[in-house]
């Protein structure tokens, strides 16, 4: 028989368990007041649900995919140093990865995204954990889709904090503005690049630019999709804003910014577009660029920004005219003879307290060949670098290479004029495997790809004179090959083959240096002589003139598969894409980590 002692020991011994593990969770509670960072400042968790959802614009509903049900979807907060990690689950009936433009993923290109080079797709009712570190990285990037054209509806902001006390290098602003600009088409994009695919022919462009998913007014309908005459009827691009008529309607599916007088605001502008580059205005302010892809700048006042597909910008605001509505405005950046929307996205920046039928302030924008604008504010973007924030651009060079890019045609028996639309670089045009590259490189699996991608033309020609006769394109899935550690300069040149074309240029897993840029063809005697080698800006995404080239520079220490394309979907379709290959260092910490066990299959 046990004791009436013993039965009382044990609830003392128990009572004082229960208070040391009282005592233990007060600690840990205020520890986590006393040093929140060290609470809440060190995993970001998000869930990603890819879900289909109908969506009115333009006074038509149609199913698009989305993340959570939003367009533009979910934005990931974050501080620089943070660990990430995002369940995505798909339930659609597509493939799907998603992408962290401009994230570095040192040492985790498993969670990179693009569809077979670092991963293969999730499939259907599967899921996969993305797991990444933002380690030296601040500012504004963007997330989206990379299989097929997905990313026309999935994508979404990154808004990377400095670390706990660190301020930003520029005033600090009174608020923060997220402002993503996409593209909208009335047909689901699937099938409009399906389309293209068989019949070879170029793909239907877009119907409506949007800002933070809004396209504006629109002909003949309202907000809620009933037709409000033709009055409210929405432009082609004017750049002087002139026609009134169609800003009648003022809520007619439009984005509004909300400002209060005197304050400054932060605004972290997003090309999502999938096709085309973008001047952004707002009537009557100036914006100050302190930071593009998450890199800070010497700050500079411009009333027009510029960017490519996947380029970001961060610009700061003044509120600083009189009270009243402002025109927000959003148009493409065309100078050759390539089809494009050339329709103007329209917002609104509102003060607090205008009144109800206060009349809009104009603005005036670039004319859509505007190439002159583009080549000021690229021109004027510079990297910071400070003590803080150094620009350390490679000063010796492992591998010179020089890159042409562009499009051509191929023979193709089953397409609608016996032939499809291409584009290469240095007249390969990829193939993308069905194993993902990274998994057959890591594992040493044969017959994927071949590390021979030639590091310059095989012939060189006239780049941006008249064309060569031989227009057709080699096929191949070829990556180039680089040690560990090893610096890179990539001449990237356009050509006039068919068309030339300005081309948005986007590298995975390395920021790199723009060192130079002109137009016609590059001069490996003089150009260099002018390279800034001393404060460039630093990018994840550069725009490459039309019938011109750009210098960039980086050191590839990052080991892993790194994808380099277009980012103009309709080339990367088209094959205009490459990948490197960098290969592990002599450590651990010099090496890509083991691939996670949920790794999607192909």
């Amino acid at each position: 028989m046990v004791s009436s002692k013993f039965k009382q020991d044990k609830r003392l011994e128990t009572k004082g368990a229960v208070l040391s593990m009282v005592c233990w969770v007060r600690t840990l509670l205020f520890i986590s007041v006393l040093v929140p960072a060290f609470v809440e400042c060190r995993i970001r968790h998000y869930h990603f649900n890819v879900v289909v959802k109908n969506a009115t614009k333009l006074c038509s509903t149609k199913p698009i995919v989305t993340v959570n049900g939003k367009f533009p979807g979910p934005r990931l907060y974050a501080r620089e140093g943070d660990n990430v990690l995002v369940r995505l689950t798909n339930h659609v009936q597509y493939n799907v990865t998603i992408h962290w433009h401009g994230v570095r993923q040192l040492r985790t290109g498993w969670s990179d995204g693009p569809a077979y080079i670092t991963q293969c797709p999730i499939q259907p009712g599967q899921n996969f954990l993305y797991n990444f570190t933002l380690t030296g990285q601040r500012g504004t990037l963007l997330w989206h889709a990379h299989i097929s054209w997905l990313r026309s509806t999935v994508h979404g902001a990154i808004v990377i904090l400095p670390k706990k006390g660190v301020p930003y290098p520029f005033p600090k602003p009174y608020k923060e503005k997220v402002i993503v600009l996409g593209e909208w088409w009335k047909a689901d994009t699937e099938a409009v690049v399906n389309q293209a695919t068989q019949t070879g022919l170029p793909p239907n462009i877009s119907d409506a630019h949007t800002i933070n998913g809004h396209p504006g007014p629109v002909p003949n309908c309202s907000s809620d999709g009933i037709s409000i005459g033709p009055y409210t009827t929405r432009v082609p691009f004017d750049h002087n804003c002139k026609n009134r008529n169609f800003l009648r309607f003022v809520n007619a599916d439009a984005h509004t910014l909300h400002v209060e007088t005197g304050k400054t605001y932060l605004l972290r502008v997003i090309n999502a577009a999938v096709n085309d580059e973008l001047f952004f205005k707002i009537a009557n302010h100036n914006l100050t660029v302190v930071e593009v892809d998450a890199c800070y700048t010497k700050p500079f006042e411009t009333d027009t920004l510029f960017l490519g597909p996947g380029q970001t910008t961060t610009a700061l605001l003044k509120a600083d005219q009189g009270i009243g509505k402002y025109l927000i405005a959003i148009s493409p950046f065309m100078d050759t003879t390539v089809a494009v929307d050339n329709l103007t996205g329209i917002g609104y920046l509102r003060y607090n307290h205008t009144l109800a039928f206060t009349p809009t302030t104009f603005v005036a924008l670039p004319a859509v060949n505007a190439t002159p604008v583009t080549s000021v504010f690229s021109d004027s973007l510079r990297s910071l670098n400070s003590k803080q924030y150094p620009a350390n651009v490679p000063l010796t060079i492992d591998h010179s290479l020089f890159f042409t890019i562009g499009v051509g045609i191929n023979p193709c028996a089953t397409c609608f004029n016996g032939s499809r639309a291409v584009a290469a670089i240095n007249n390969v045009s990829f193939v993308m495997p069905t194993t993902a590259i990274l998994q057959a490189h890591y594992y040493g699996i044969n017959g994927v790809f071949t590390d021979d991608f030639p590091a310059k033309p095989a012939i060189p020609f006239n780049y941006t004179g008249t064309p060569p006769s031989g227009l057709q394109t080699m096929n191949g899935t070829k990556v180039y090959r680089l040690a560990y550690n090893s610096t890179v300069q990539l001449v990237i040149q356009g050509n006039t083959i068919i068309a030339p074309e300005s081309h948005p240029t986007h590298l995975h897993g390395s920021n790199f240096f723009v060192v130079g840029r002109g137009v016609g063809n590059f001069d490996p005697e003089k150009d260099p002589l002018k390279f800034n080698l001393v404060d460039p800006v630093e990018r994840n995404t550069v725009s490459v003139p039309t019938a011109g080239w750009t210098a960039i520079r980086f050191r590839a220490d990052n080991p892993g598969v790194w994808f380099f394309h277009c980012h103009l979907e309709v080339h990367t379709t088209w094959g205009l894409k490459m990948a490197f290959l960098v290969e592990n260092g002599k450590g651990p910490n010099e090496s890509i980590e083991p691939p996670p066990s949920d790794l999607p299959k192909c």
